[in-house]
């Protein structure tokens, strides 16, 4: 399929943030009482907001997810983000490329808050791809794994969801693009959740992003 938009996650697929989002997460979850493994965090977290998932987390700790706990927890998250952000290997060629063939219809599509998307594409230079394409999920009726935020970021680039590709990295993210009726490309550098990103409904995995461009036909 020759795709007319190509619209991209944010976290795991452009900034490698997630081991320190959930690296943060983990050092709060055990002072409020829940230990777990970084991998025990990962498993559990990836791919969702943390509020989401207030019942376990309150369940674990006795305590409420207060709003002064999530803003601790952003503030922590920020100056972490702001200090140790990279971008993910091979990234910026393949945006260029894809940015370049597809005359600038991409968008970013995140299932997290926009101060925390914006920043980090400015954080690692891709704000100049993005720039008026930002679409956050805490601003749609509802988030990942549903797909309004998916269905937003296309009808404002005025292409039909079945002519976009989708590239995400979660089970719950491959969801939301396939429930938006987009073709979804799973980027996993590592080949341990094949399986479930196929299963969930991805087309395709890849390893690296310097193989993106070719996937999409660029």
């Amino acid at each position: 399929m020759k795709f007319e938009a190509i619209l991209f996650d944010c976290d795991g697929v452009l900034v490698d943030s997630e081991p320190i989002t959930n690296g943060v997460l983990r050092d709060m979850l055990a002072e409020a009482g829940w230990a777990l493994t970084p991998e025990e965090c990962m498993r559990l977290f990836i791919g969702k907001t943390v509020r989401s998932e207030a019942a376990r987390i309150e369940a674990h700790t006795g305590q409420p997810l207060t709003d002064a706990w999530m803003a601790a927890f952003y503030a922590r998250r920020n100056a972490e983000l702001d200090l140790r952000l990279t971008a993910i290997a091979h990234v910026h060629g393949a945006i260029e490329r894809v940015h370049a063939h597809h005359g600038g219809r991409i968008a970013c599509a995140s299932g997290a808050d926009r101060y925390k998307v914006e920043m980090q594409l400015a954080k690692v230079g891709l704000t100049p791809y993005f720039a008026g394409r930002v679409f956050s999920g805490h601003e749609m009726p509802a988030t990942k794994p549903a797909p309004d935020v998916y269905l937003a970021a296309a009808a404002a680039l005025q292409v039909a969801p079945a002519r976009c590709a989708v590239v995400e990295d979660t089970v719950t993210g491959v969801t939301a693009g396939v429930a938006a009726g987009a073709t979804v490309f799973a980027y996993a550098p590592l080949d341990d959740g094949d399986a479930a990103l196929r299963a969930a409904g991805a087309v395709q995995v890849f390893r690296s992003m310097a193989e993106l461009p070719g996937l999409l036909g660029c």
